[in-house]
């Protein structure tokens, strides 16, 4: 089994195109499963309801695990199942008949458009720091990319004539994302009169976004400079750069944004993960209600 389960993760790495971080995180839970299957004797294509997954499954409640994270689990196991079974290495696949955790979907966090405005009027733009918080909260709120993207920008990343921002999301896939005048604006400053003090000599260095030190930005110091400006701006409740990923989604779509457009923005590869964003509030439910239907004015 753990010969198939390297020829698994090749299978992720190369077909998949995951990453080192998720290929990790799979190793993780499925050689947790393999080491319950050696600890009680079985194999891992025993089916019926009280075969090894579903006694794994019950396992991992008694080890109080969150649905979430049981979710999580249940699916790296069925993508595995799917694998041996395609390759011809079970004759069944167990998990046909076990039924994933139900989740509920949480709604995402927004600020408000007078929260974000203050985040934004936040940094103090007198030196290289300030220049640079300024731009990233920009372009995490004009484009509403992730922080991982955000991260990897590069110089040649941006396009200013054609005002758009050239990505790579998840799995390689590269798309391109307009960008405002206002993000513009705030890498130009930055660019001008704050990268080159941090670079210092290190003038081979490409990435867009740099620490004190004139290396690329780490996600936890991009976590940093966003949870700074939340509190400077007075927001209580934790924000993240997803937040603002949030945020920038929902606001388009209240904007009149298609969802197709959003989704497209955003790298969703299947709309139904840009639906969370189309919930609505009873004051918007009521407007709505008011210019639409013929009873309503």
């Amino acid at each position: 089994m753990s010969d198939l389960l390297e020829q698994y993760l090749a299978y992720l790495a190369v077909e998949k195109g995951l990453r080192p971080k998720s290929l990790e995180a799979y190793r993780r839970d499925l050689l947790d499963y393999l080491t319950f299957l050696e600890e009680k004797g079985r194999r891992p294509d025993e089916p019926g309801a009280d075969g090894p997954l579903a006694l794994f499954m019950v396992h991992l409640h008694g080890r109080g695990l969150s649905p979430r994270s049981m979710a999580r689990k249940s699916s790296t196991l069925r993508g595995f199942y799917r694998f041996l079974r395609r390759e011809n290495k079970i004759a069944v696949d167990p998990t046909k008949i076990i039924e994933p955790p139900r989740l509920g979907r949480p709604l995402p966090k927004v600020l408000t458009i007078a929260e974000i405005e203050a985040m934004l009027a936040a940094p103090a733009t007198d030196g290289p720091l300030g220049l640079r918080d300024r731009a990233i909260l920009e372009v995490l709120y004009a484009t509403g990319i992730r922080e991982s993207e955000l991260i990897a920008l590069e110089l040649g990343s941006i396009n200013r004539e054609g005002r758009f921002v050239h990505v790579v999301g998840k799995g390689g896939r590269e798309r391109v994302v307009p960008i405002g005048v206002y993000a513009l604006n705030a890498i130009e400053a930055y660019l001008q009169d704050g990268r080159h003090k941090l670079i210092g000599g290190n003038i081979t260095e490409r990435t867009l976004f740099l620490n004190p030190f004139g290396k690329p930005l780490s996600r936890m110091g991009l976590w940093k400079i966003v949870r700074k400006y939340a509190v400077a701006a007075g927001i209580t409740s934790l924000v993240s750069p997803h937040v603002l990923r949030h945020s920038c989604a929902t606001h388009m779509l209240e904007g009149g944004a298609s969802i197709i457009a959003v989704q497209e923005m955003l790298g969703h590869v299947d709309v139904s993960t840009t639906q969370i964003y189309t919930h609505l509030t009873g004051q918007d439910l009521k407007r709505i209600h008011g210019q639409a239907h013929p009873r309503g004015r």
